[in-house]
């Protein structure tokens, strides 16, 4: 529940900050949602809060990067642990036992 409790906190930071430079509550929500996660949206709070962008188009451009950049770390952890399953069999061979 403390989870929950964290991503709804940093939601509405997100959503008051969102508001408060004069852009719709709605607009705050569906970032919230898009990105998914507190740390992630603390990275646009982060933004929103140095930068102050004065169009929709930045805020949702900045939301795209921060997903891609999610995305991009995701891909980069299941190539790791491929390539270390991959390091493995080449170091230890199949598991198989021969009888």
């Amino acid at each position: 529940m403390d989870g929950h409790r964290n991503w709804a906190r940093t939601r509405d930071q997100m959503v008051k900050a969102i508001r408060e430079l004069g852009f719709p509550e709605e607009l705050g929500e569906q970032i919230a949602k898009q990105l998914g996660s507190p740390k992630a949206m603390e990275r646009m709070l982060g933004y929103l809060y140095h930068v102050k962008p004065r169009s929709a188009k930045l805020i949702v451009d900045e939301m795209l990067a921060i997903c891609s950049d999610i995305e991009r770390w995701r891909e980069k952890k299941a190539s790791e642990e491929a390539n270390a399953s991959y390091n493995e069999m080449l170091n230890y061979g199949l598991d198989t036992e021969e009888e």
